[in-house]
């Protein structure tokens, strides 16, 4: 039987791969056999990850670059080409959240979440498209958020809605436009899970009473959940699925 999910002799490109989520995108690409190329702005925790991944037995090359700027962006995906010699995968993770209140919030705090929520993920998205469409072949995977369906009451996150509701047309857009190439761009929209950037929002109290009214599970998600949706879109399995969001949430957004 023909296994879908084997990634042996792909390249991964994963971004915001220092911390949290983005690290747990790489190990569960490279537990698949996936060679991967680790994208942050922090040395230091990229060369540790770097050890872990190449622990798994595959290729791990540690790439610094701030998303939020399209020069740098060239200039690693072209480092991740030239050791690689292609980019199958491209895991758009990079993110940030906050809550500030619409009415006080400064234009720079704005722009803040919507440049590296949104911008930069069409920023590495175009970059890596250019390798991917010369290849005829690429799998892209964008991070979402249940925010990118619904607000939450009693929460001012208006600017991460509207970031994380951009990344879901922008993967939608992108689909269309890439698939005459063999190019597939789906978005995955995680509810909260323990990460660096959430680990003091779901720790408080009013969180707790905020899951067991939103969520039907009852409870954030747990390392691990997210890893069988990276691995479908990321993969073979996923031929003739694009354009998609696959909300990943214990239910939250059913109400």
């Amino acid at each position: 039987m023909t296994n879908y999910f084997d990634l042996k002799g792909r390249v991964a490109l994963v971004t915001g791969a220092s911390s949290g989520l983005g690290v747990q995108f790489a190990k569960a690409l490279a537990n698949q056999g996936a060679d991967i190329a680790i994208i942050a702005r922090r040395t230091d925790r990229l060369e540790q990850v770097k050890q872990e991944i190449e622990a798994m037995g595959v290729r791990c090359l540690a790439v610094p670059c701030d998303v939020t700027d399209s020069k740098q962006i060239a200039a690693m995906v072209d480092t991740v080409k030239k050791a690689f010699g292609r980019i199958d995968i491209l895991v758009n993770n990079a993110g940030v959240g906050k809550g500030i209140p619409a009415a006080t919030q400064t234009d720079e705090e704005w722009l803040s979440t919507t440049r590296i929520n949104l911008d930069a993920v069409y920023y590495v998205a175009r970059e890596v498209g250019k390798v991917m469409i010369e290849q005829n072949y690429g799998k892209i995977v964008n991070l979402g958020s249940i925010h990118s369906m619904v607000a939450m009451a009693g929460s001012p996150i208006s600017a991460y809605c509207a970031s994380k509701g951009g990344v879901l047309m922008l993967t939608k857009a992108l689909a269309n436009e890439w698939a005459q190439h063999n190019i597939t761009v789906n978005a995955i929209g995680p509810a909260y899970f323990p990460s660096e950037m959430t680990q003091e929002v779901i720790m408080t109290d009013a969180f707790k009473l905020a899951v067991q009214a939103y969520c039907p599970m009852g409870r954030p998600g747990k390392p691990g959940e997210l890893d069988g949706a990276v691995i479908y879109f990321a993969s073979d399995a996923s031929s003739y699925t694009t354009g998609q969001y696959l909300a990943i949430d214990g239910g939250w957004t059913t109400i």
